[in-house]
């Protein structure tokens, strides 16, 4: 009898689980037809915890299946970053809205660019889903996690600590960083680790710009646990590399379980990281309190420094609290682990593109040597970023095909109406509202007939000479490689600044190219390299190279 229950058991629950997944699903159907748009139906939300485990693994083998079985809703749908992969292909089946309906929600696709920007403007009637993003409260709340008073009160004060004098140290220890990275990379036969020291340029830059701390880049064989960087940077980059599990479990769960782990497991290890992090931003803080406004003056605009005299100011000029020493953790958090992974794989992505186009390479070499010149001192931000075109032109064309943050947004608790191409669209409350950002920014109507390709220059009005050109001005709604709106990235122009000053110092007198494999041609190596792109590119976190490694890169002086 036993052994039947251990069977049967599993069986009732699983079959319970069934019927009311059902039932939810009919419901949110019924609910959506009455919207009036193209709709498709998935048995399992592409969110669901469970599936995300599996996802890939499950449809690899199911799309195998004959016909209809092996490319269908649930096989196209049903999985993370499905957008990228599909990019215009639904809405050229559906139009410009379409929803998709699963057990849990009804997710409501936009790609009408004039639609968006409505949107965007109507912050209250779509704002962030925080269901979703309250798992960012790792050391406090934040901007991505509060609404209301709460977010115009946060909003005001982030918006502080990007200024140009903080632009200016990103600047110039960008420049610098790269300038090392270079030097290292020329000193190797080959690169299998662009990726990861480019994930070491991101860090140094956000610990120098974030806290004031200004570290020598180490490549992937100089690094030493004694080096004088090795304990602050490997606790930032140890939470930032786990912050799925640790934004799962919370910094304080591990406290609490510490006593009770063996020193040798992950989670022992990740408690004490987070602990001593946590020690090093309260050291930080408490030493900004105690500075005195003239001494303030003279310390260097970090990001931890302007929050504290942002809310420090907001509390003895308003009736508000201005920001907790909490919510000030969260908010440096925030600024780091959307600072960090971000920039870093619109590198790996921009570095790859580059070594499969050295025509691209030398025309952007153009601009850096006509703008910068030979000279080894620093050049000038203030002069010098702004004519550096077709370096940013490098970074909106990456993040145009390869979004690392897509936008998302959802309806709150009551209905909302949006006109469409002239339709009126009633979306029931809950909904969740995802910008179609890989289809908008691929579209042939806005972007040409070559929307699909990789290609720099169509950010830049033709005429002009290297460092004089201008910019081209896209319609409003057909790139969101920075959200738009009230709810826009903060740090657009912090990641521009970084991201051109190393572009500016690696491919003035550099190129780099792809190691060929045994009987293989330049054009060959090449076309592998935008393969390995295209084809093993994926969401871990955020959107990224997969294995970058395998395919390894060689720089040569030009």
């Amino acid at each position: 009898m036993a052994l039947f229950w251990v069977f049967a058991l599993p069986t009732l629950v699983a079959g319970l689980l069934a019927i009311l997944s059902s039932i939810s699903l009919a419901r949110n159907y019924f609910v959506a037809r009455r919207m009036g748009l193209p709709i498709r139906v998935i048995p399992i939300d592409h969110t669901n915890p469970l599936w995300l485990a599996v996802d890939r693994k499950v449809l690899s083998y199911v799309r195998k299946l004959p016909g209809f079985l092996g490319d269908n809703s649930f096989t196209r749908y049903n999985f993370r970053a499905w957008e990228m992969y599909d990019r215009l292909r639904p809405h050229r089946e559906m139009g410009d809205a379409f929803v998709i309906v699963t057990p849990a929600r009804i997710w409501f696709y936009l790609a009408s660019p004039e639609a968006l920007m409505d949107s965007f403007r109507r912050r209250l009637d779509f704002p962030r889903c925080v269901e979703m993003t309250e798992i960012l409260n790792v050391f406090g709340k934040n901007l991505s996690t509060v609404e209301g008073q709460q977010w115009k009160t946060q909003r005001k004060m982030i918006a502080t600590c990007f200024n140009e004098q903080n632009h200016e140290a990103v600047w110039s220890e960008s420049l610098s960083l790269a300038r090392d990275m270079l030097a290292y990379w020329a000193r190797q036969p080959s690169v299998a680790t662009s990726a990861e020291d480019l994930r070491t340029l991101s860090l140094h830059v956000l610990s120098g710009a974030g806290f004031g701390k200004f570290y020598k880049f180490e490549g992937h064989t100089e690094r030493s646990d004694t080096s004088a960087s090795a304990g602050y940077k490997h606790s930032l980059q140890t939470i930032l590399e786990n912050c799925v599990l640790i934004m799962a479990l919370g910094p304080s769960t591990l406290a609490k379980i510490r006593p009770w782990l063996p020193s040798t497991w992950k989670l022992a290890h990740l408690a004490d990281t987070c602990a001593s992090f946590q020690r090093y931003m309260t050291d930080q803080y408490e030493a900004e309190k105690r500075a005195t406004p003239a001494a303030a003056k003279d310390h260097p605009k970090t990001l931890m420094s302007s929050l504290v005299r942002a809310a420090q100011a907001e509390s003895t000029t308003t009736s508000s609290p201005g920001l907790t020493e909490s919510e000030i953790y969260g908010n440096m958090f925030m600024l780091n682990f959307a600072g960090h992974d971000t920039t870093a794989h619109t590198f790996t992505f921009a570095l790859y593109f580059l070594a499969a186009h050295p025509d691209v390479q030398t025309w952007l070499s153009a601009e850096i040597q006509t703008v910068l010149g030979t000279s080894p001192t620093s050049p000038a931000y203030a002069t010098s970023f702004p004519r550096l075109k077709r370096c940013l032109a490098i970074m909106l064309e990456t993040l145009r095909l390869y979004t690392v943050v897509p936008v998302s947004k959802w309806v709150g608790d009551r209905t909302v109406s949006l006109q469409v191409n002239g339709k009126t669209i009633v979306l029931p409350p809950k909904t969740m509202f995802i910008p179609a950002y890989a289809a908008v920014q691929t579209d042939p109507r806005y972007w040409g007939d070559d929307a699909l390709e990789w290609r720099p220059s169509r950010w830049i009005r033709p005429g002009g000479q290297p460092g004089e050109e201008e910019m081209v001005v896209v319609e409003k709604g057909t790139f969101l490689g920075w959200s738009e709106g009230a709810r826009d990235c903060p740090g657009r122009k912090f990641s521009q600044v970084e991201f051109v000053a190393a572009m500016a110092a690696l491919f003035g007198g550099w190129a780099v190219e792809p190691v060929r494999r045994e009987g293989e041609g330049e054009g060959e190596a090449r076309r592998r390299v935008l393969q390995l792109i295209e084809n093993d590119s994926a969401p871990v976190l955020l959107l990224q190279m997969l294995h970058p490694e395998r395919a390894p890169l060689v720089w040569r002086r030009r």
